[in-house]
């Protein structure tokens, strides 16, 4: 089992492999899901005081805040999976 990690911004990395959604946000259901897990203790802000612009869900209802555009996150998640696939010769 490979552990792939992901930049998520200043310096903070997360496995992508307990990453179930990358989302926005702006909608009222991300933000009552933001202040429930904050209310749970299961929230992480990892945007150092910064305007927070992705939410990452786990798959173990953690909630992690990013100051990282969410295209910006699954476009690492994607290029870090791409990379690690095996060749075909």
């Amino acid at each position: 089992m490979d552990i792939k990690l992901i930049n998520i911004g200043f310096g903070n990395i997360v496995s992508a492999n307990r990453i179930v959604a990358i989302v926005s946000p702006e909608s009222a259901p991300i933000k009552r899901i933001i202040q429930e897990a904050r209310d749970a203790k299961i929230l992480i802000d990892a945007t150092y005081g910064r305007r927070t612009r992705a939410v990452i869900i786990c798959d173990s209802n953690h909630v992690i805040l990013s100051a990282v555009q969410p295209e910006t996150v699954a476009n690492r998640l994607t290029t870090k999976e791409s990379n690690n696939e095996d060749p075909v010769d």
